[in-house]
């Protein structure tokens, strides 16, 4: 049996979550149970959701969790973009968290696709 940490899509989503919680350590004050709590919470949903639907017996369960992943990484991505034009993160700080958010993306896409192909 595979662990989820043994799942690159995870290691890659974990170590963006890692990177957010220290980003927004620096948010204004005023933001911490918004936009703070917000974007640690939808990043940190990513690489959850990876590791319960591994879990899963089912294939289609399994698949399930990843889309939900997938919503939760398009709710980062947004918000991300959300802080650099409130300009909580510079651009060239948030630039490189998109370009690994839009990786990831495709890495749970691709996931996803051949979980329902083994279903």
């Amino acid at each position: 049996m595979r662990r989820f940490t043994d799942i690159k899509v995870w290691q890659r989503s974990h170590a963006l979550t890692l990177q957010m919680y220290r980003v927004t350590s620096s948010f204004p004050d005023h933001e911490r149970f918004g936009l703070v709590s917000q974007l640690r919470r939808a990043s940190a949903s990513v690489p959850t959701n990876i590791a319960e639907g591994s879990k899963r017996l089912r294939s289609q369960d399994y698949a399930r969790f990843l889309n939900i992943a997938e919503g939760s990484l398009a709710e980062t991505e947004y918000l991300v973009i959300l802080a650099r034009d409130l300009t909580y993160i510079r651009p060239d700080v948030s630039e490189p968290l998109l370009k690994e958010a839009d990786e990831i993306a495709r890495m749970l896409h691709a996931l996803r696709t051949k979980v329902e192909q083994e279903g």
